[in-house]
């Protein structure tokens, strides 16, 4: 699928009648299941990639190098679209022109741009500190301004209840709408009353983050949306579940109990998740067949 049908897609996705759920993909096997699965699109999440490629914590350690080259593997594994966690486009405002533009490039259908200082915290963190309004409503303008496609879909997320509280929090998303966003994340609200002077707030797109663990309340997807949550994001989902069946496997076989065999994904289905037939095809086409030395 071409990028610019990969963009497209993420616009069309939202706005069905139900929540559009995103689970996030930390690697290119994951994005796989995702799709399999049945997904619609996906979400690349700092905190997952940092987590899975370099095993350490999303505090800003890795800037847009590092997480850019997970990006394309990710991207170029799967035909559905991306929403990706751009952090705070790592600098300044042409920082983040130059990064909007070479996801694009990527194929990515969507960026996530935050007001966090840097170095940044997960959302769910404490600590974290917000930069001024006027900074972060220009990152957003140029964002905007300055995307390679009219269809890329920009969000802008806000970590300012955590900081400053919500009615900050409320202000700085009106800013970054009037500076062009289409979407908004107000990132870890702390009840579900929050949640509902949110939606009653803002009529664009908004995104929930169900984290376990976190600050927000855990709802069912149609919970969030009828509050008015129209994309809910299941970020490291998928990374804290294959961590956990990783460790339990190991500690299964070393005990040599072997009891969690079943719940293994079997060879068969790994190598028709991985595409194996489809190579094995093409080799069978346009391969070399065995002959002799004279051949």
């Amino acid at each position: 699928m071409s990028s610019e049908r990969q963009r497209a897609t993420f616009r069309r996705a939202i706005g069905q009648g139900r929540a559009l759920i995103l689970f996030g993909a930390y690697d290119a096997l994951s994005a796989r299941l995702i799709e399999e699965s049945g997904g619609s699109a996906m979400f690349i999440s700092g905190f997952s990639v940092v987590g899975a490629r370099y095993g350490i914590p999303d505090i800003g350690l890795r800037a847009f190098g590092d997480i850019s080259s997970a990006v394309r593997d990710i991207v170029s594994a799967t035909s559905i679209p991306a929403l990706v966690d751009a952090d705070d486009g790592y600098g300044d405002v042409k920082n983040v022109i130059y990064t909007v533009q070479s996801y694009e490039r990527m194929g990515v259908s969507a960026l996530m741009i935050e007001d966090q200082q840097w170095p940044k915290r997960c959302g769910h963190m404490s600590g974290k500190s917000v930069v001024s309004i006027s900074e972060i409503e220009a990152k957003i303008r140029a964002a905007v301004s300055e995307r390679v496609d009219p269809d890329t879909f920009v969000i802008a997320r806000t970590d300012a209840r955590s900081v400053n509280g919500l009615d900050d929090a409320l202000r700085r998303a009106e800013r970054m709408l009037r500076a062009g966003a289409h979407g908004l994340f107000i990132e870890a609200p702390e009840s579900v009353e929050e949640m509902e002077t949110i939606g009653r707030t803002f009529d664009v797109p908004l995104l929930a983050n169900p984290l376990p663990g976190g600050k927000s309340p855990i709802l069912k997807p149609e919970e969030y949306f009828e509050l008015g949550f129209e994309i809910v994001c299941y970020g490291i989902t998928p990374l804290l579940a294959a961590a956990g069946a990783i460790r339990s496997r190991i500690k299964d076989v070393v005990s040599g109990r072997f009891a969690l065999n079943d719940a293994d994904m079997s060879f068969d289905d790994f190598k028709a998740l991985v595409g194996l037939g489809t190579w094995d095809r093409l080799d069978e086409e346009y391969g070399l067949k065995p002959s002799n030395a004279n051949g």
